[in-house]
Formats: structure tokens, sequence, C-alpha cells
């Protein structure tokens, strides 16, 4: 008997090495270009790479401890990796099918059969007890691939979502630097403006005194008045716009509104973004977390369509009993009370309605699905990369232009407040050449903040100081 058992044993282990799985091969997409277009001349110093903390190339204090809280304290952050968790779980249960399953029991019962029933004998009681207890163990031989394809794709899905959790820590680092430097933003222009409008307030003093004195008209005392409460009314909008973005910081940083603040301090006319070697367009694909999470789910789809097809075929396992069982507690662990079962079963479905076929669809369209999500994935990458250099490109040109710009609004205002201690021309000249300066100047500093936010775009673009052998460090 026990020879009769081996053979098939035996016989489903030789088989438990083959796998329905297709071979997997990463899709295939368009060979990246050669080089990014446009006139960027990216920097080739080493040191300019985009690494883990990829923000401390901007050189700010304020933003590099901010950027440190936000892994401990951002809740979205939390929440993500509480999903990875779930994810390697599920890995560990999926893996438990590589073992076998050993449960035991026991029993205890008071049984009366019936007179009339097959089992009755009259050589024996009708009542009697029952006691039992048994261990029972089963294996199931992953004879197809089934369990193995099911850990694949579960270690792929992992992976994927720790992926999905560096791609949203990238993506809220950039999001806090950009609300960092428009904070800065408003903070120069709050600075402009509250300039202004003390310049504003001497003006329409100096207009009243003259009017007083008769030696100017009531126009030029309500065009310096509208001309300053213009400018209170913009700084105060300036006020509720870096209030706003303060409030923003602090829920990126996981604190309460309420008791966040940063002291302003208005950005230096020298301050830009760094310059980040955008490197060779072929290394973007190991550098972008989001590309990687698209493939490894790619590579789960793969492995699923192993696991529907091996539902078509039968499902071997080994099926063991060992316990003892007696009606009497006495004698329950003697030796005649043993019992024990061993054999090997095999179950296979022989109609279901389509049910594995639909299966099988279903896996290889949600194959198809993750392959073209991961093209799409590396034609956003490369648009992106492309978008943040041709804005830097541009940017720059526009900081050139404005900052001549400002030089030619303020000369203007001398030469129109000139004419006008002359009696040359009117206040209003004046009123205009000075609208004309704070809004060079304010445009200046918009310039500058879209300048840095490129910067910031262009390091999220390139993955930051992201690599794949992030995927099975630990993270």
């Amino acid at each position: 008997m026990k020879r009769q058992l081996i053979v098939p044993v035996l016989a489903m282990g030789v088989l438990a090495g083959c796998s329905l799985a297709p071979p997997y091969q990463q899709p295939r997409t368009d060979p990246p270009p050669p080089a990014y277009t446009g006139d960027w001349h990216p920097a080739h110093p080493a040191e300019l790479e985009p690494r883990g903390a990829w923000w401390q190339l901007f050189a700010d204090p304020e933003l590099n401890s901010l950027e440190q809280q936000l892994p401990a304290t951002n809740q979205n952050l939390a929440a993500a990796f509480a999903r990875l968790e779930q994810a390697r779980a599920e890995v560990r249960f999926v893996r438990s099918g590589y073992f076998p399953t050993v449960s035991a029991a026991a029993g205890a019962s008071r049984e009366r059969t019936s007179v009339n029933s097959p089992q009755y004998s009259q050589s024996k009681p009708s009542t009697q007890n029952n006691l039992v207890l048994e261990s029972d163990v089963s294996y199931e031989l992953d004879v197809f691939g089934r369990v193995r394809n099911s850990v694949a794709a579960a270690r792929a899905d992992a992976q994927a979502n720790a992926a999905d959790v560096d791609a949203l820590e990238l993506s809220l680092q950039a999001e806090l630097a950009m609300d960092y430097f428009t904070l800065r933003n408003q903070d120069t222009r709050q600075a402009l403006l509250d300039e202004t409008v003390s310049a504003y307030e001497r003006a329409l003093q100096l207009n009243q005194n003259l009017y007083d004195g008769g030696a100017a008209p009531l126009t030029d005392v309500a065009q310096a008045r509208a001309q300053l409460e213009t400018a209170r009314t913009q700084a105060e909008d300036i006020h509720l716009q870096r209030a706003q973005t303060e409030h923003a910081i602090a829920v990126l940083t996981g604190q309460s509104p309420s008791s966040f603040h940063i002291q302003p301090a208005a950005l230096s006319p020298e301050v830009g973004p760094p310059a980040i070697a955008a490197g060779l367009p072929s290394t973007l694909l190991e550098r972008r977390p989001d590309v990687a999470a698209a493939e490894r789910r790619v590579a789960a789809a793969n492995a699923s369509i192993g696991v529907a097809r091996a539902a078509y075929f039968p499902n071997f396992s080994l099926t063991a009993a060992l316990g003892l069982e007696s009606t009497s507690g006495a004698s329950l662990f003697q030796g005649p009370s043993r019992l024990w079962a061993l054999g090997p079963t095999a179950l296979v479905s022989l109609f279901d309605g389509g049910k594995r076929r639909a299966q099988t669809d279903a896996a290889r369209a949600a194959y198809d699905e993750q392959a073209a999500d991961y093209r799409q994935t590396v034609l956003t990458a490369f648009q992106e990369v492309e978008d943040s250099l041709a804005g830097l490109g541009h940017l720059q040109h526009e900081a050139t232009s404005e900052s001549a710009a400002v030089e030619a609004a303020a000369m203007e205002l001398d030469q129109a407040r000139d004419r006008y201690s002359a009696g040359i021309t009117t206040y209003l000249e004046v009123v205009i050449a000075e609208n004309a300066l704070l809004s060079s100047q304010l445009t200046a500093a918009d310039i500058q903040a879209r300048r840095l936010n490129a910067g910031v775009l262009l390091a999220k673009a390139l993955g930051g100081g992201w690599d794949r052998q992030q995927l099975t460090s630990g993270r």
C-alpha cells in the first residue's frame, strides 16, 4: 500500500516545478531620445545631481527644516505606508501556501444509535461515549504553479506599493518646496507693497500740502489718494494669500494651521534655481518611482495570468490524519484507540459554465491594461522633464528681460518726478510711472518664484534622489 502511494506523490513532486505564467518581459516602449530638446545645457558636476535630500540644492535652511519634518508628520504619507504594510502582509499570507496546514481537534460526545439504523448492532450498547483526539495535516502540491505565481503577483504588487509610497513622498516634497517658494514670493511682494504704500502716503501728504498752499490742483490729491488705496488693497490681498499658503504648509507637515507660523523673509533678487544635471533620457526610467510602480504592476498582472490558467488543471494535495478515538477515557490513550489516514487527493472542475475562461481572459486584459499604463507613465515622465527644462530656459530669458524693464521703469519714474517738480507735467505722469515700476517689480518677483518652482519640478520629474534599489531595501 505504501508503495502505491509513493509513486503518485513522486510524480506530482516532479511536476511541481511547472509554471503556467507567460515568461515575463518588461513592456516595450519607444527608444528614449538621445538627448533632451531645447537650448538647455545641463550641468555636469556630480554634486548637482538630485539625491535623496534633493531640496538641499536650493541651500535654504528653512526649507531643509520643513522637508525633514514631512516624512514623520504627513498623514497622507502615513496612510500610504499603511497600505504598503497591508501589501507586505498579503505577501506573507499568500506565501503560507508553500507550507502544510496543521490543525488539531478534540471532542467528547455521548451518542445513542437508533435501533432502526443500519449501524445498530445488538452486540453493542445503543448509547455510548465517543472521545476523539485528532490532528490533521493538509498540503497542496504546487504542481502547476498556482501558489508560486500567487506569491510572485503579491510580491510584485507590494513592490509597486513601495514605489507608490516613494512617489507620493517625492510629490509631497515637491509640493512643500513649491508652497514654500510661493510663500517667499508673497513675502517679496509684501515687502514691495509695504514700501510702496509708505512712499504713496508721503506723496499724498505732499500733494495735500501743495493743494492747501494753492500750488497744486485737487485732482493731484485725488490721484495720489486713489493710488495709495489701490496699493493698500493689493497689500491686504497679499496678506490673505500668504496666510492661506502658510496654512497649506502647516497641513503638509502635519501641524495645526492655527499654531503654525513662518517668519516673513523676502527673497533676494540673486536667488534662483540651482543648476540640476538632467542626465540622459535613457536613465530616467531608473530614476522615477512612478515608472517603477507601473512596471511592477505589469509583473504582478503577468503572474496573475499563471494563477488563472492553473485553474484549468487538477489541484493536488496530500492529507493525513492521526489521532485517538475511544468510548472510554480509560482506554483513549491505549494502542488500540489509535487512528490514522494518509493519501493524496485530486480535484478538478469538469464544468463551470465558462468561469475559468472568463477569469483567464480577465487576467490577460488586466495585463494589457497595466502594460498600457506603464507606457503612458513613461511618456508622461519624458514630457514632465521636457516641460521643466523648457520652463527653466524660457523663464531665464523672461527674468533677464524683466530686470531690464524694472531698470527702465525706475529711470522713467525719476524723469517724471523731475518734470513734475519743474512744473513741466502733471502729477498724472508720476502716477503712471510709479504704477509701471511697481508692476514691473511685482512681475520680476513672480518670475523669480516661477523659476524656483520650475527647478523643483525638474528635480521631481527626474525622480529626486530615488533609485530602483529602494524597492528591495525594506523601505
